[in-house]
C-alpha cells in the first residue's frame, strides 16, 4: 500500500468533485496524503479506505481527474465499480468520484 501510494499507481482513475461547504462539504482543502472512507452509494453500508493522489491540495468546489489508492486494493475496486461513481466520506459526504478507468 505505502508504495503505491509513494510510486503513484493509482488502482483507479477518477473525476473528483470535493462538494463546497455551502453544498455541504468541506469548509477546508484536502491536501497530499489524505485518505477517507470511499463508498458505492450514499447508504455508506460499506467503506474503503481511500486516498486520492494529490499533487497539491485540493479546494472545497474544486474539481480534478485523480488516481486513487484504496487500503484493500482490488477488493476495494470490485465494490466501488459497480456504478460508475462513489461518494466520500469524512463525517458526512464531502464529494463524489466518476470513475474513469
Amino acid at each position: 500500500m505505502s508504495q503505491r501510494l509513494s510510486k503513484g499507481q493509482p488502482d483507479l482513475i477518477a473525476d473528483l468533485y470535493l462538494y463546497g461547504e455551502a453544498d455541504g462539504g468541506k469548509a477546508m482543502p484536502i491536501c497530499i496524503g489524505f485518505g477517507c472512507p470511499c463508498c458505492a452509494d450514499k447508504s455508506l453500508s460499506e467503506g474503503w479506505d481511500g486516498y486520492p493522489l494529490l499533487e497539491r491540495e485540493m479546494t472545497p468546489g474544486e474539481r480534478r481527474r485523480v488516481g486513487f489508492v484504496f487500503m484493500s486494493g482490488e477488493d476495494a475496486v470490485n465494490a466501488l465499480t459497480t456504478s460508475d461513481r462513489f461518494y466520500l466520506w469524512e463525517g458526512k459526504i464531502i464529494g463524489e468520484a466518476r470513475i474513469v478507468r
